[in-house]
């Protein structure tokens, strides 16, 4: 069972989303919270598998509840649930340690796709919000250093196939499985791709991925 813990300022919209995921039979809700010290609170408590995670919040907000999560250590698997409107927010939330975002207009399938993505390893960028995100993370100054790096290094036809992979959100057996190959040669190139690529995970990798243009 898949425990997932929702957090949005909007009371109807958190029990709108329980209700959904109560359709399902291998995901619970085990709490809710209406800012971000309530997500704070729930994850220090009983630390779900994945957490749900709106940006636009009174008091503390989405990105500073994932950024005081990440200072604290490894956050649990995060969702950011956004808007149009929160585009800048969720390349910022990807930055800070969120494994990947969803439009709040996703059907349940989408919603309970990406949950079930996130709690088995994988990532997960919304196709829609692709452009708009290379548009923010050009603007937008790289935390870490990243703006210093070299250009990626080429990548071959296959690590560019697991890259398409890893933005898709799939995990290593998933991606293992559609290319024919065995789990440990799909680790292999993962890890070749973080070299290549720079960064030190497979969320700054995909993101890394959409401002150089590789997943055309």
């Amino acid at each position: 069972m898949i425990r997932v813990a929702i957090v949005d300022d909007q009371t109807l919209v958190r029990h709108g989303i329980r209700g959904l995921l109560e359709l399902t039979d291998d995901i619970e809700v085990s709490g809710e919270a209406g800012d971000g010290d309530g997500a704070l609170a729930l994850v220090a408590a009983d630390p779900p598998d994945v957490l749900l995670l709106d940006l636009r919040m009174p008091g503390r907000d989405g990105l500073s509840a994932l950024t005081a999560l990440a200072a604290g250590g490894a956050p649990p698997p995060t969702l950011v649930l956004t808007t149009f409107d929160d585009d800048e927010l969720a390349l910022r939330a990807l930055r800070a340690g969120a494994r990947g975002f969803l439009l709040k207009d996703v059907t349940l399938e989408q919603l309970v796709d990406a949950i079930r993505t996130l709690a088995s390893g994988g990532t997960l960028v919304q196709p829609a919000l692709t452009e708009r995100l290379v548009r923010a993370a050009r603007a937008l100054p790289e935390p870490d250093g990243i703006d210093d790096l070299p250009a990626p290094q080429p990548l071959t036809e296959r690590e560019r196939e697991v890259l398409r992979l890893l933005a898709g959100g799939y995990a290593n057996r998933e991606i293992a499985a559609a290319l024919h190959l065995a789990e440990g040669t799909v680790k292999n190139h993962v890890s070749s791709l973080l070299l290549k690529l720079g960064v030190r995970d497979r969320t700054r990798a995909v993101l890394r991925a959409l401002q150089h243009g590789l997943l055309g």
